[in-house]
């Protein structure tokens, strides 16, 4: 595919490592009633990385990796995190700059909204030494990325050594992109309706399991690219029959209403230039080599 990416600017972003986070409530009320405290957003975690399932964790919206945030503000405004997270794509490099991790690098691997995180994956090794408070920076490098033969199809929020890597194939005028899943427009849930996608995500709702065991959503995995069908996403999310929109999922599972593993848009179509080509390996973990274990 012809791009634009010799015109992209690469430009330099940092956040810090967080801590877990936990609002003033303890409890989390799931959809069927029950109160629970799990782990959430936020901080390193040590055993949850791309490429292992989304589902299969006593979790509720926990970030693999690592997650990071800016605190520099300009006039009281919160303009590092914005720029951190609107110009920060997937497989950009990351490297910590601070800390007993000082020097190693990661990969950026999704966005998540509401908490306003970038998400990185490191090594298991590196992850044992990062530390809440360490410097993070991101080369990124992406925003602005067009496919020159295909006007009608939006990319977001992507490296384009990442998409170069997603194995995209032309077919008859169309795109065939590798995914592990399709997913019905339906059963989106909190994100949608917001004015743009070059930060943030929306949520896959699995509370309905008869849906759950059609789309056989049950083994969803942190970092499968999926296909949202009749799902625009060009200037915002809504529904749109025909339409197709491509992401990546970045968080895990969630017990509350509205919520579900979470998935940051990487391209769109309104009128279905792009076609899913189901592919199991279809993980960032695989596509760019990070994980040896899986």
């Amino acid at each position: 595919m012809r791009t634009n990416k010799e015109r992209l600017v690469k430009i330099s972003v940092i956040g810090e490592v967080t801590s877990a986070w936990k609002g003033d409530t303890v409890y989390t009320i799931t959809t069927d009633g029950r109160p629970v405290v799990l782990p959430g957003v936020g901080g390193v975690t040590y055993n949850v990385r791309v490429g292992d399932s989304a589902i299969d964790w006593e979790a509720d919206h926990v970030e693999p990796g690592v997650s990071i945030r800016s605190t520099m503000k300009l006039d009281g405004k919160e303009a590092g995190n914005n720029a951190l997270n609107i110009l920060s794509c997937v497989g950009n490099e990351a490297i910590v700059v601070s800390g007993e991790a000082k020097g190693e690098r990661g990969v950026v691997t999704g966005k998540h909204g509401g908490i306003e995180h970038v998400l990185v994956d490191f090594d298991w090794e590196v992850l044992e030494r990062i530390v809440p408070g360490d410097k993070v920076l991101v080369k990124a490098y992406g925003v602005g990325l067009k496919l020159l033969d295909y006007p009608e199809v939006k990319v977001f929020n992507m490296d384009p050594s990442f998409l170069e890597a997603m194995r995209i194939r032309e077919e008859d005028g169309h795109l065939e992109v590798p995914v592990t899943h399709v997913i019905p427009a339906e059963i989106m849930g909190s994100g949608l309706g917001a004015n743009n996608v070059y930060r943030g995500d929306y949520d896959i709702q699995l509370f309905d399991e008869t849906i759950v065991k059609k789309y056989h959503l049950h083994d969803l995995r942190l970092g499968d690219i999926v296909a949202i069908m009749n799902a625009d996403h060009s200037y915002g999310r809504i529904y749109r029959t025909g339409a197709i929109s491509i992401g990546i999922i970045v968080h895990t599972r969630c017990v509350s209403s509205g919520h579900g593993p979470g998935v940051t848009t990487l391209m769109s179509s309104h009128n279905g230039v792009i076609r899913p080509i189901i592919d199991p390996d279809a993980n960032i973990a695989k596509i760019l080599k990070l994980r040896d274990d899986i």
